[in-house]
Parts: C-alpha cells; sequence; structure tokens
C-alpha cells in the first residue's frame, strides 16, 4: 500500500471533498451541498473547482468512481474513498489535530474545557 505523507498537506478543498465522501458514496452536486452543509456555507465549491479535484483525487488514487446506489439517478457519477484515500483523509486529520494541540499549548487557542 501507498503512504499517505506525499499527499499531505491536502488543500482545504480536497479535505473537504475526502470528508465528504467517508460518509458514503456521493455524486458531485452531491458532495457540493454536503460541503456547504458542513461548513455552513463558509465554503461553496463551485462545480468547476470540484470537478478539477475530483479529477486529480482519481488520478491520485484516492478517490474512485463506483456504483449508484439503488433508487437513484443511474445517470449521476458517484464517488467513493478508496483505501489510501481514508488513510490520506486519516492523516492530514491527524496533522490538523497536531497543530491546534500546538496553538492551545502556545495559548492562541484555550485549551480543551476553557472560554
Amino acid at each position: 500500500m501507498d503512504s499517505p505523507q506525499p499527499f499531505l498537506p491536502l488543500t482545504h478543498v480536497v479535505y473537504h471533498v475526502l470528508l465528504s465522501l467517508s460518509h458514503g458514496k456521493r455524486h458531485g452536486y452531491g458532495i457540493i451541498k454536503d460541503v456547504a452543509r458542513r461548513t455552513g456555507g463558509r465554503l461553496e465549491l463551485e462545480a468547476g473547482t470540484l470537478y478539477a479535484a475530483v479529477k486529480r483525487l482519481g488520478d491520485d488514487g484516492l478517490i474512485q468512481d463506483v456504483v449508484a446506489p439503488p433508487d437513484t439517478d443511474a445517470r449521476r457519477r458517484y464517488y467513493g474513498l478508496t483505501e489510501l484515500g481514508a488513510d490520506v483523509l486519516r492523516a492530514e486529520s491527524e496533522r490538523l489535530e497536531e497543530l491546534v494541540e500546538l496553538a492551545r499549548d502556545a495559548r492562541v487557542l484555550p485549551s480543551h474545557g476553557e472560554a
């Protein structure tokens, strides 16, 4: 298996696309809506931005085309995480967690439980 390290750090767009797919397969518009919902509308992906990221993620082996779920529009392309994609998402999440902990240690952010 490939190491996730060469893919890090991820752009915020790629991170959010992988995070969206961590909850199951989705089509492009579903990813756009999920990211907007998750970020409270702070990140609204344009279709061109999304599909450029999807192409690169597919070429890198982090996501793949998957069979559309039953009772859905079979004309839509659905995407799912590969095992490598899940490993990369986990590694990036751990990297970000370490950065937040450094910020807490430096008192840039409050420690857990502090206001």
